[in-house]
């Protein structure tokens, strides 16, 4: 596995576009557990891999799943979070902290947005990172080093717009300035194997291309 993707053993597995790439297919069958959102266990099941726990409001989960795997069942059906949110806090309860998100992105782009939103939330509490069939999504609250290759595309999104940055071995640096808009800081290219990305008080989500 690339040197960008942390080896994380607790996978949450979200009910959007199953996984294709290698990558996050590897970070699944290496997993020590498996926790998935709801109807994503029939995904998970459809490869011969049993779910460690089924989580959410159980909606979207059939009833010969809900039989078979009774013991395992967690049913939360509050709606003030949505399914992905109670896998993380599950996991957080019982401090399993270092987790990868797969099947997350895909199917609607409003899910997609509100899941890699919600990384810097679970970013205060848990190392978390996002694996998708065509890169990693880290999120930061802090000044942060890493790990890339010479040529790799990287994008930065800032959610606080009175962020200062100063990038560091990236093709376009920047130096002591604020994003005003999402789009100012992607399509960016690393020019060796880590960069830095310096600020202070701020929100950050970054992606990197495998």
């Amino acid at each position: 596995m690339i040197p960008l993707i942390q080896n994380f053993y607790t996978v949450i597995l979200a009910n959007g576009s199953f996984p294709g790439h290698s990558y996050p297919l590897k970070s699944l069958y290496n997993a020590e557990r498996i926790i998935c959102c709801d109807g994503a266990a029939q995904n998970l099941l459809n490869i011969k891999i049993k779910p460690d726990f089924i989580i959410g409001d159980l909606d979207s989960v059939s009833d010969k799943i809900k039989h078979q795997f009774a013991s395992i069942l967690i049913h939360q059906a509050e709606q003030e979070t949505n399914d992905l949110t109670k896998a993380v806090y599950f996991c957080i309860e019982n401090n399993w902290k270092e987790i990868t998100i797969l099947g997350a992105t895909g199917k609607r782009e409003d899910h997609t947005l509100g899941n890699l939103s919600l990384l810097i939330d679970y970013a205060e509490k848990a190392n978390i990172q996002m694996l998708t069939d065509y890169g990693v999504f880290t999120p930061l609250l802090k000044t942060a080093t890493l790990k890339s290759y010479s040529g790799e595309q990287v994008s930065i999104f800032s959610l606080h717009p009175d962020t200062v940055f100063t990038f560091h071995n990236l093709l376009y640096p920047l130096e002591k300035r604020k994003l005003s808009s999402w789009w100012q800081a992607t399509l960016n290219e690393a020019e060796s194997d880590s960069f830095t990305i310096e600020f202070d008080n701020g929100k950050v989500l970054v992606f990197r291309e495998y």
